[in-house]
């Protein structure tokens, strides 16, 4: 008996067989975890099919586990709200260059964020809405005086670009919520020129102000005097020699019975009328 055993034969092809179960498993393993794609409470995803029919811009995935074949492409999408602040000089309608800085809240329509990224990728900020805005902002402030801006039509023109903003981002698949004015920087001799004509304008309104008021304190004297004249007319007019002399009797009966009355002496006054003579 031979006191060595001998040892078993290497068999590469088992072991060839097990690299290849190996490698299939990971493959395997990869395919699964890569086939599962979570989105976040503000994403969105559209699916782009490498081996055919490309970017599906109907079918939106919703937040959460999504399924979806390795070699194709889950193309995530944020769709929160997002700021955009831009300043830039315009030119009014008289030609005075203007400083704004206006201020944009947007964000994209959730359910047609394939047909947002077709036209834009993700950076439809940039070449959509800011691209836009400054459009907008150009032509509409360019119907408008520097003092029209600083003073009376700001907020009238703040409406005009919203509206208008609102209505070119809709048509492409954004939503605008709200734009804001921050400030209209003018020249100093264009402020302070603005300013003196406003001032000049209230003055002129404080004074015509106060000649309205005389003018309505002036015809409200002369009604009331037109009417007190009236009245006296009237009153003048009822005083007869009889009625006068029927008060004067009546007057003189009452002060006859007065304690200090002394002597009456009838029909020796002016017109006939009672004399009182004495008294205490």
């Amino acid at each position: 008996m031979n006191q060595f055993q001998q040892a078993p034969d290497f068999d590469p092809g088992k072991i060839r067989k097990v690299i290849i179960v190996v490698g299939i498993a990971m493959v395997a393993l990869i395919i699964f975890f890569k086939s599962f794609i979570v989105l976040g409470p503000t994403e969105r995803g559209i699916v782009f099919y490498t081996l055919g029919g490309g970017l599906d811009k109907d079918d939106v995935k919703q937040p959460g586990l999504n399924l979806v074949a390795p070699w194709n492409e889950m193309i995530r999408f944020d769709v929160s709200e997002q700021k955009l602040d831009e300043s830039m000089d315009v030119r009014s309608t008289n030609g005075l260059d203007i400083s704004v800085d206006i201020s944009v809240r947007f964000k994209p329509n959730k359910d047609e964020i394939g047909y947002l990224f077709e036209q834009f990728k993700l950076n439809y900020s940039d070449k959509l809405v800011r691209q836009e805005l400054r459009s907008i902002v150009r032509k509409v402030i360019g119907r408008y005086t520097p003092e029209e801006l600083y003073s009376s039509k700001r907020e009238e023109v703040e409406t005009v670009m919203e509206e208008q903003t609102k209505e070119i981002l809709k048509e492409n698949h954004v939503e605008l919520t709200t734009l804001l004015i921050r400030s209209v920087k003018l020249p100093k001799t264009i402020v302070n020129a603005i300013e003196s004509k406003l001032d000049q304008e209230q003055q002129f309104l404080a004074y015509q102000f106060k000649l309205e008021k005389e003018k309505s304190e002036a015809e409200r004297k002369r009604i009331a005097a037109e009417g007190e004249a009236r009245a006296n007319q009237i009153i003048n007019s009822s005083l007869t020699p009889s009625l006068l002399k029927m008060r004067g009797i009546e007057a003189t009966i009452k002060l006859s019975e007065s304690p200090n009355s002394k002597v009456i002496v009838i029909g020796s006054g002016k017109d006939g009328m009672p004399l009182i003579l004495g008294g205490n």
